[in-house]
This record gives C-alpha cells, sequence and structure tokens, in this order.
C-alpha cells in the first residue's frame, strides 16, 4: 500500500490583516535578520513601518526580481554568512524560494550548483536558519514546500530545485489582503500555477486518499475563486482568499504527491525561456486536457470524472477533460492565452530532449510532449 507523507509549518497564521503579526513575531525571538524582498512590497507602506519598529533586527535587504541563479545565491551566501541568524521571506515564489535556498546554503560548505537536483551530487543535510515566509501572491504554494526552485539560464541552462524537508519554512503566514492591487494578469499567471499543482498532484501515480483530499479542497476553493478573483470589491477580497489558500494547499499536494508532465516540459522551458512560470503552466494545461481527451486512459478518466463530481456536483460528467478546459477558458478572470510568444524551434527541441512525464499516471511520448508545446506557443525558426 502506497504511503504519504506530509510535511508542514511548525506555525501558519491566516487571514486579513495579519500581516501585522510579524513585528511580534520578530521580536519575540531577536535575531540579526536578513530579508528577502520583491520591490513591489518594498515601495508600499508597510515595509518602512516594519523596519523602523524593528529596529536594528533588519541585518540586511536582498531584492529579489527573478529566480535567484546558483551564481547569486554562493555570492549572498559569501556576503551573510555567519551574519544573518534568521531569514525572513516577503514576496511571490522567486523571493521565497531564493530566500529558503540562502537559509540552508549558509549552513553548507559547498557551492549551491552542487546541491542541485539534475546537476549536483552533493545531498543537503536539512541544516537551516530559522526562516518566516509571507507570500505576496497566491501560486506557487512555496511557504509550504520542500523545494526552493533555482534557475540558471546561461552557464548550466537548468531549472531545478534544492529539496529537503527541513526547507519547508518555520513560519507562514498568509494574508490575502497582500493580494489587493496586483495586476489581473500576475493574478490569473499565478492562480493557474496554484491549479496546476493540485491537478497535477490529483492525477499523480503516487498520489493517495489522502493528498487527493487536500488536492481537492484546494480545487474547489480555485473553482469558487476563478471567475471573481481580479475583482476590486468585496467579492474579489473573498476570492483572493480562497486563492490564497488554494495555493498553500498545492504546496501540500505537490510536496506529497509529485507533478506530473505539465510541469516536466514547464521546468524545461523555464530554464531556456524569460518567461512567467504561471503562463507556462496556465498555457500547457489546455493542450495537456486535450491530450486526456484523445488517450482516456481508464484510471485518469476514473479520476477526471471523480473530480469533475467533486467540483462541479450538480453538472453531469460528459467529456470531462474538454468541460474543465472550457470552464477555465470561459470563467477566467484574465485570458492568458492570448497572443502567445514564439517558441524557437532549437529550444523546442532542447526542452523536448530534457523534459519528462515525472509522476503522470502515463509515459508521455516525445510526440504528446510536441504536442502540447506547439499547441501553447508557435514554434518558429
Amino acid at each position: 500500500m502506497r504511503q504519504t507523507h506530509l510535511f508542514c509549518n511548525q506555525h501558519t497564521i491566516f487571514g486579513p490583516g495579519c500581516l501585522s503579526q510579524l513585528k511580534t513575531l520578530l521580536l519575540a525571538a531577536p535575531l540579526p535578520t536578513l530579508v528577502f524582498i520583491n520591490r513591489s512590497f518594498a515601495a508600499g507602506e508597510y515595509w518602512p513601518l516594519l523596519q523602523s519598529e524593528t529596529g536594528d533586527l533588519i541585518a540586511g535587504v536582498i531584492t529579489v526580481s527573478h529566480e535567484a541563479s546558483p551564481q547569486e545565491l554562493d555570492e549572498w551566501v559569501q556576503k551573510w554568512r555567519n551574519r544573518a541568524k534568521r531569514v525572513l521571506a516577503i514576496g511571490g515564489g522567486s523571493v521565497l524560494d531564493a530566500a529558503k535556498a540562502f537559509s540552508t546554503l549558509c549552513r553548507h560548505p559547498l557551492p549551491a550548483i552542487r546541491y542541485l537536483e539534475k546537476v549536483g551530487d552533493t545531498p543537503l543535510s536539512g541544516e537551516r536558519l530559522p526562516l518566516i515566509a509571507v507570500p505576496t501572491t497566491a501560486g506557487t504554494g512555496s511557504e509550504v514546500t520542500m523545494n526552493a526552485v533555482v534557475t540558471d539560464q546561461h552557464h548550466y541552462r537548468v531549472k531545478a530545485s534544492l529539496r529537503h524537508p527541513a526547507l519547508v519554512p518555520d513560519i507562514a503566514l498568509l494574508d490575502p489582503q497582500l493580494l489587493n492591487n496586483t495586476p489581473a494578469t500576475i493574478l490569473a499567471s499565478c492562480a493557474i500555477d496554484a491549479f496546476t499543482h493540485l491537478f497535477e498532484a490529483w492525477l499523480s501515480s503516487e498520489s493517495s486518499v489522502f493528498s487527493r483530499s487536500f488536492s481537492l479542497q484546494g480545487m474547489q476553493l480555485f473553482v469558487a475563486a476563478w471567475p471573481a478573483l481580479t475583482q476590486p470589491d468585496e467579492q474579489g477580497e473573498c476570492a483572493r482568499e480562497k486563492m490564497m489558500m488554494a495555493s498553500w494547499l498545492g504546496g501540500l499536494s505537490l510536496s506529497m504527491a509529485g507533478l506530473g508532465v505539465i510541469h516536466g516540459l514547464a521546468g524545461e522551458t523555464g530554464a531556456l525561456m524569460p518567461w512567467h512560470h504561471g503562463e507556462v503552466c496556465g498555457r500547457l494545461l489546455l493542450p495537456f486536457l486535450g491530450l486526456c481527451e484523445q488517450i482516456k486512459d481508464p484510471r485518469q478518466q476514473r479520476l477526471l470524472d471523480e473530480l469533475w463530481q467533486g467540483l462541479f456536483p450538480d453538472r453531469p460528467p460528459e467529456n470531462t477533460a474538454r468541460q474543465l478546459a472550457d470552464w477555465l477558458r470561459e470563467m477566467a478572470p484574465y485570458d492568458l492565452w492570448q497572443s502567445p510568444p514564439a517558441l524557437p524551434v532549437a529550444q523546442c527541441h532542447e526542452i523536448l530532449s530534457k523534459a519528462g512525464s515525472k509522476n503522470s499516471l502515463i509515459k508521455y511520448s516525445p510526440q504528446q510532449m510536441l504536442f502540447m508545446l506547439s499547441e501553447s506557443w508557435p514554434v518558429e525558426g
């Protein structure tokens, strides 16, 4: 029988306005704290207030605008090792992942690349600095995952993770008010990433009754939130609260059951192309559902039918893959699928040479993965 392992935050705080508790958390354990932050939060009203209230506890600030590279991580570690005693991350997935990676690399002697999946040769020990994560987007679920994504599009041409159960942050503080005033394209791109985590974990060969209960709850929250996600009213605020919870559940789900061919392709695409990860997943999701309609694997079809009944109990399942694809696009608060950029043919071939099905129920062929890529972006060159 399959066994499922759950690793989670020791302390999770959730709710509108809970960001105000951050000062109390920092002052309760007065440690020199290195802050990883994004530009939008740094330009907001709360950050100067937090700086003034915590005084000398903030040892330094690193502004993150993209997924960290191994070289950047090594530079940060060289500068801040033995100076920072705690890490605080406030931002989207790239910010949280950079902070998580830094927190453990400070306690490891080798360069970052040596510990990185796909190319490294040394396991992480699990040692790290204390870590607090405050997501300002609802998509990656990084505040509750055991991996930190690292990307190098130049030297190693790899997008991979540092991974260990100890990388789950000690404290996750989830305040949905941080999603207010976020551009519609970012809200939608991050949300479809959360859905893809939940959906692929649901269909995973490593899923179980236990993990699928988290996946289903997250997708139910997503369905309730998706149509109103970008509205600037009370209904939109309620939707964003649900989406932040869906994102957190997506992080739990992928940690338990893993992901599938969509992320198998998205990871290799992200190693080569400077595109938003959530949008990449969203573009790959629809042709994947097209493959589900064509293949009709009995195990996968059973899970799709069960999922549809869990999400839309008042609508009879007919062709659940197509129904789900139609619903996602028709109810989208922002059309993520308009005007796709071109994918150069050389990059397309490189993606296919490295991509895999991961934990999909079906092992997809290069031809099927090429179908997903060419349906997502025009392949040119």
